[in-house]
């Protein structure tokens, strides 16, 4: 197979269309409402998608019912193996990648606006007739969904003190003709941090929303503090794997810049002062499927975007993902790898062979951390590492901690060691009524009385290693090492 560089989202299409098993498509009419998630729940989703679901290759829509010459494709990253084609990079060694980027930035270009392709049409929301809902193709993973979402929107914003910019993804409903909510997760967030500082001078705070992009840039977009403090631009992570800055185009219509090479970009303001309730359209209570596998309560609530302008390439192509889907999983947990690798190798380097944000916790909840110990002293420091972890990043609940002979990418290999390295009376460390994630539905004082306020959690530490002084009593089986080519294993015919 050639060679392709990957610089945007069709290229990205390109590469896969060559590498089998990868990617599918379907001519067949489809409805964005419910019907397009709901296909794609069992070609590909995976994650903590309610079963039956799978991981599979990603697919695309060809023919999008009520929107004539525009495609949607979902699952572009639901594969932490396909991840690893699309960057270059073997999946278990993504998180370390991530590492060395963020050590490496290269910040992002300013192009001229005539070389952008997300400016080849443009819609302004002073044309006759305009309406985001009509021109965007954007799915509701449920029937119960306040409306339709845009879930892998690259939303950049700058500080309008310091002008340093921030790309994040957030959850974004469709709310009428020129209106997004935009839902941001109490203080994780550095566009609330933005967002306020304007709002608190009682101006406007210009954004765009970049839709379908260079894989890289979505990873890069989910990095989060510590890792990313306020005024480190994420785009400058997508340039370091990449080898190469992001290329990004000023808007038409607001005073902020998009990605150049998107197939969508919105244009708009978050309004000061004023709020909408998610679901003013549906009344269903509901917001979409989060992460954890539940549906979210929509927000009472929601700051408002205002829109501008939209623009797009000729034939756009939508991208979206399934809340719960295996595609989270490794938006949020490679970036948290990352930054777990960076934090515990400046406290104990050498210690930490490999971590793995399991998708049970939907990349964000669990972390599975692989230790070595040499010697008598890294007796206690697998549990250093995972209280550093733990206190580093809020939304992480449990860390399972095993021996460097246990693949932690391997689920079954993990509860061996849970069942014979393991003993809940001394391995289990309890950390209780620490600020965690609201969106676990059992992070809530109605599920315990001792619960103080939604959000918070016992975080829990599992430790399956083994002790220092023991390690010769817990030898794995040995095989024969053997060269299968050899062999020359065939399939019956």
């Amino acid at each position: 197979m050639n060679k392709i560089e990957i610089n945007d989202l069709r290229s990205a299409i390109e590469y896969l269309k060559n590498v089998k098993g990868q990617l599918v498509k379907s001519d067949v009419e489809v409805n964005s409402h419910g019907e397009l998630a709901g296909v794609y729940r069992y070609i590909g989703a995976g994650g903590t998608v309610k079963r039956p679901t799978k991981i599979g290759p990603a697919m695309i829509f060809n023919n999008i019912k009520g929107h004539k010459d525009a495609k949607v494709i979902i699952g572009l990253l639901a594969s932490r193996e396909r991840v690893g084609m699309l960057l270059d990079c073997a999946p278990k060694r993504l998180g370390f990648l991530l590492n060395e980027a963020v050590k490496n930035p290269i910040n992002p270009i300013i192009i001229d606006n005539e070389k952008a392709p997300c400016q080849e049409v443009v819609h302004y929301a002073t044309d006759e007739g305009f309406d985001i809902r009509k021109i965007l193709p954007a799915p509701t993973n449920t029937e119960e969904d306040a409306g339709p979402y845009i879930t892998l929107g690259m939303c950049y914003a700058r500080d309008p003190e310091t002008g340093e910019g921030d790309v994040t993804i957030h959850r974004l409903c469709l709310q009428g003709k020129d209106e997004l909510s935009m839902f941001f997760t109490p203080g994780v967030r550095q566009l609330d941090a933005f967002r306020k500082k304007a709002e608190e001078s009682g101006e406007a705070l210009p954004i765009s929303i970049s839709i379908g992009v260079d894989p890289a840039i979505e990873i890069a977009s989910c990095f989060e503090p510590p890792t990313t403090p306020i005024g480190f631009n994420e785009l400058s992570i997508a340039g370091a794997i990449r080898n190469k800055p992001v290329e990004m185009v000023k808007c038409l219509t607001v005073d902020e810049a998009a990605i150049a090479r998107a197939e969508y970009v919105i244009e708009g303001e978050l309004v000061p002062n004023k709020r909408i309730r998610e679901d003013k359209n549906t009344n269903t209570g509901k917001a979409m499927p989060e992460f954890p596998g539940y549906t979210g309560e929509a927000a009472k609530e929601l700051p408002v975007i205002r829109v501008k302008a939209i623009t797009h390439r000729k034939n756009p192509i939508m991208q979206t993902c399934i809340g719960p889907s295996e595609e989270h999983v490794n938006m949020a947990g490679i970036p948290t790898e990352a930054s777990i690798i960076q934090m515990v190798e400046k406290a104990m380097p050498g210690r930490l062979v490999n971590v793995y944000a399991h998708p049970a916790g939907g990349g964000k909840y669990m972390a599975i951390l692989q230790i070595k110990k040499s010697i008598a002293s890294d007796q206690g420091r697998e549990r250093q590492a995972a209280l550093l972890a733990l206190s580093a990043f809020s939304e992480l609940k449990t860390v399972i901690l095993v021996d460097e002979d246990v693949d932690p990418f391997d689920s079954n290999d993990v509860l061996w060691a849970l069942n014979t390295r393991y003993q809940g009376d001394i391995d289990t460390i309890f950390i209780p009524g620490v600020r965690c994630h609201p969106l676990d539905p059992s992070q809530s004082p109605e599920y315990s009385w001792t619960i103080r306020d939604r959000g918070i959690a016992c975080k829990t530490i599992f430790d399956c290693t083994v002790p220092y002084e023991l390690k010769d009593k817990f030898k794995r089986a040995k095989f024969t090492e053997v060269d299968l080519e050899k062999f020359k294993i065939e399939e019956y015919k």
